[in-house]
């Protein structure tokens, strides 16, 4: 009685360290896995377009070109749903004149594939040699990093010089995070997929505007803030001190990323 009552907590712990391992990218990438519908965007110039990666995928993306020689923004979104749910961001954009392209991840959108660091390395890598076919200067374009999407972000910055780098609640790695949330398991020494931007971050050679909310509980700003600090210059941290992760929009984020847009890259 004496062992067992040693013995199951222990099992109890290793079947849960075992379900975290197995099961960490069903936790990781939400994808909303049905198709995205432009309805109202097509009115203005948005259009559906295939990014071909690499690796073999077609990519349905969105993509809306500039006007007069204006700045493109790659978005890179966050871990949930698919690039529908960033529809206003994309209206915001096109207000400015700017081009977007909302780059879908393989596994979400009906896009095939399955998402993990090095395939949403390779889909936005092949987002920024679809710009670069469509004859955009990559002094032109802005990564903009969502969440998840910040490690995506950083990794291209790190590749080739841009316009500009926009980080919104970004981390230092996905490994802090989840050691974070799973403070009583080695969750960081687990992690397949690391996105490790700190590491990163010191070779980017674009300006950086990192948005904070103050409040985020998903990512607390501590990260952000530490991402911020081994950046190199130029740099600049918006924080919306009552915000959370998923409401930066509603205190201003875009308005502060537009200003900064335009100051760095128009």
């Amino acid at each position: 009685m004496l062992i067992w009552l040693v013995a199951a907590p222990l099992i109890a712990y290793l079947a849960v360290l075992a379900s975290l391992y197995c099961f960490q990218r069903q936790l990781m990438y939400l994808p909303d896995r049905a198709r995205p519908a432009l309805a109202d965007l097509a009115q203005l110039g948005v259009r559906e377009v295939t990014v071909p990666t690499a690796d073999g995928l077609a990519l349905l993306s969105w993509y809306l070109p500039p006007r007069d020689g204006g700045p493109v923004m790659l978005y890179c979104h966050g871990n949930g749903g698919h690039i529908a749910y960033r529809a206003a961001r994309l209206v915001r954009f096109a207000r400015e004149g700017y081009g977007v392209l909302l780059l879908e991840y393989r596994g979400y959108g009906g896009n095939p594939g399955t998402p993990s660091e090095a395939g949403l390395f390779a889909d936005g890598e092949a987002a920024v040699d679809f710009l670069a076919r469509d004859g955009i200067d990559l002094r032109r374009i802005v990564l903009w990093g969502e969440s998840l999407g910040s490690g995506v972000a950083v990794h291209l910055a790190t590749r080739q010089p841009g316009g500009a780098l926009v980080l919104e609640n970004p981390f230092t790695s996905a490994a802090a995070v989840a050691q974070y949330h799973y403070p009583y398991v080695p969750a960081a020494r687990l992690l397949w997929d690391r996105y490790e931007s700190l590491a990163r971050i010191g070779a980017v050679r674009a300006p950086v505007l990192v948005l904070q909310g103050g409040r985020d509980a998903v990512v607390p700003p501590r990260f952000g803030q530490a991402l911020y600090r081994a950046a190199p210059e130029p740099k600049e941290l918006w924080v919306a001190p009552e915000a959370g992760h998923e409401d930066l929009a509603g205190y201003g984020a875009l308005d502060a990323a537009v200003a900064f847009i335009e100051r760095y890259v128009r």
